[in-house]
């Protein structure tokens, strides 16, 4: 199933950790550290209050809110990219808005990769999410399973697999953190 097909099919929880997921890999591009979407990661889960979504999002903004100095165009379109997917964020998890947000976040997510592995991959990111995978750089690759693997694990594993889609994440920040860091060190 094509990462387009498994975000219309996903349910509140799985848009919410879909989008939560793109944003948390993308996190070392604002200079943020591991901790910083943690609370909202727990706000996914069965027994905790969606009501407190908006709070706890606005912690995280005002955490992540002074833009770094990168120098690097690539760096700062991506940058930029992050900045907009927390903004975009709603402050209602249960809100219709979850949809939108998870796509965008979806796509966004996609084009920091891409941009990040330039010129590698030049194919728009679009196709990517429908399935038409030849050509695919390592990178792009890479982030495209793990958003497919959170969304099949939530869909299976209801909020029983927000365990394995926040590995999943860790997993991609990790990766996203010593791509940056390596192009950090060849500006020097």
């Amino acid at each position: 199933m094509s990462l387009v097909e498994l975000i219309a099919q996903a349910d509140e929880r799985g848009l919410a950790a879909s989008g939560l997921a793109c944003l948390d890999r993308c996190v070392p591009l604002l200079g943020g550290d591991d901790e910083i979407l943690r609370p909202l990661w727990g706000n996914l889960t069965e027994s905790s209050d969606a009501g407190d979504w908006g709070k706890l999002l606005e912690q995280a903004r005002g955490r992540l809110e002074s833009p770094q100095e990168d120098g690097d165009e690539d760096g700062d379109e991506a940058a930029l990219l992050v900045r907009r997917m927390l903004a975009a964020a709603p402050d209602d998890r249960s809100d219709a808005d979850v949809r939108m947000w998870a796509d965008a976040c979806s796509v966004a997510s996609l084009q920091v990769h891409r941009l990040l592995d330039r010129p590698l991959d030049a194919s728009p990111v679009d196709s990517r999410r429908e399935g038409r995978t030849e050509g695919m750089s390592p990178l792009v690759a890479a982030e495209l399973r793990r958003q497919i693997t959170v969304l099949e694990v939530l869909a299976d594993h209801g909020a029983g697999g927000l365990r394995r889609a926040l590995e999943v994440s860790t997993e991609g920040r990790r990766v996203l953190r010593a791509v940056v860091s390596r192009r950090a060190r060849g500006r020097k």
